[in-house]
C-alpha cells in the first residue's frame, strides 16, 4: 500500500537534509515518554514492589557512595565521616546517597533510547554497556562535586544538585547519542540514506 503524503514527509526531509533534526526529536520523545513514565506513569511504584528492583538500586547507590567517599577522602583529602551511604563533613554539612542517587532511571532510560532507535545490534550489544558505564562514572562525578559544594558553596547546595547536575545527566546521555548516530553506526547507513535521496529527488525531477 503506497501512502503519498508519507513519501512526500520523507522526500522533503531528505532533500533539505533534516534528517538529524528528526533525529533530535525521536531522541527527545523517547526521553521525555519514559521519564514520564518512570515518575507519572507508575512504573517506578510498580517496580518498588519487587525486591529484585530495590535490592539493584540499593547496591548500585552503595557503589556510587563507596567510589565517591574514596575519592572525597583519599584524592581530595576531605576529612570526612561515613555512615549509612553518607558522607558528613566538618562543617555539620552532608550529602546522602539514596536510591533515587544509584543512577538506575538513567540507565533504564539510556537503554530504553538504544534498543528503539535504529541501528546494528551487533554494536548496541558493546554500546549499551559502555554507555551504562559511563553514566555511572558522571554519576561518582556528581556525588564528588556536591560534596565539593557542600564544603565550600553550601548556600548553593540546592540549586547546584537540582538545575546543575541533575539536569546534566541528560547532556550525557545526548552525547552519548549523538556519538551513537554520527560516528558508532556504520557510515553505510548515512552513505545510503543520502543515495536514496538523491534517487529520490530524480525521480521528482
Amino acid at each position: 500500500m503506497n501512502y503519498p503524503l508519507l513519501y512526500e514527509v520523507k522526500l522533503f526531509i531528505k532533500k533539505n537534509n533534516f534528517q538529524f533534526l528528526v533525529d533530535v526529536l525521536l531522541f527527545s520523545v523517547i526521553i521525555y515518554f519514559f521519564h514520564w513514565l518512570w515518575w507519572n506513569g507508575g512504573l517506578k511504584s510498580f517496580l518498588k514492589d519487587s525486591a529484585f528492583f530495590s535490592e539493584t538500586e540499593s547496591f548500585l547507590a552503595h557503589q556510587v557512595f563507596l567510589s565517591a567517599s574514596r575519592i572525597v577522602e583519599h584524592i581530595i583529602h576531605y576529612s570526612i565521616r561515613t555512615a549509612d551511604n553518607t558522607l558528613f563533613f566538618t562543617n555539620n554539612g552532608y550529602v546522602a546517597v539514596e536510591g533515587a542517587c544509584s543512577g538506575l532511571k538513567q540507565f533504564y532510560q539510556w537503554t530504553v533510547l538504544m534498543i528503539l532507535f535504529p541501528g546494528p545490534w551487533k554494536k548496541k550489544l558493546w554500546y549499551i554497556p559502555l554507555g551504562i558505564i559511563i553514566i555511572h562514572l558522571f554519576n561518582i562525578l556528581r556525588i564528588v562535586i556536591l560534596s565539593v559544594v557542600t564544603v565550600h558553596l553550601p548556600q548553593h547546595w540546592d540549586f547546584i544538585h537540582s538545575w546543575i547536575l541533575r539536569p546534566f545527566f541528560y547532556v550525557v546521555i545526548f552525547a552519548l547519542w549523538v556519538v551513537w548516530v554520527e560516528w558508532i553506526r556504520p557510515e553505510g547507513n548515512r552513505n545510503d540514506r543520502q543515495q536514496e535521496a538523491a534517487a529520490d529527488i530524480n525521480k521528482g525531477d
